[in-house]
């Protein structure tokens, strides 16, 4: 199964609010990504530029897609986004594929 990067950032009112009313956000996250068919890895807050980061395990691109969407809409978030990541073996694949690919780079003048 696919594996995700996602980083999220909380509008000032949403960590208002955590701070208020502590949640485990998790718990939530974690329901929704099982329901699309996935699993959540982990889960951790941070700091810098995002404040939540996790790796999950979701079915497709159209599932990741999905909670990515759902979690934007909420209103909670300012920012979101989502990286697919590739296994060692997936990025050697990629690698070799490339290598046959045929493309050619433009040409320097």
């Amino acid at each position: 199964m696919p594996s995700y990067l996602v980083q999220a950032s909380y509008t000032s009112e949403s960590i208002a609010s955590l701070i208020k009313t502590p949640q485990d956000r998790g718990e939530v996250v974690r329901k929704s990504v099982e329901k699309l068919g996935g699993k959540l890895v982990g889960g951790w807050l941070s700091f810098g530029d995002y404040d939540v980061v996790l790796i999950a395990e979701l079915p497709d691109h159209v599932s990741a897609a999905a909670i990515a969407m759902a979690a934007a809409a909420g209103g909670s978030l300012k920012g979101i986004k989502t990286t697919p990541l590739l296994t060692f073996e997936e990025g050697l694949a990629a690698a070799k594929k490339a290598a046959g690919s045929g493309y050619v780079p433009v040409k320097k003048h």
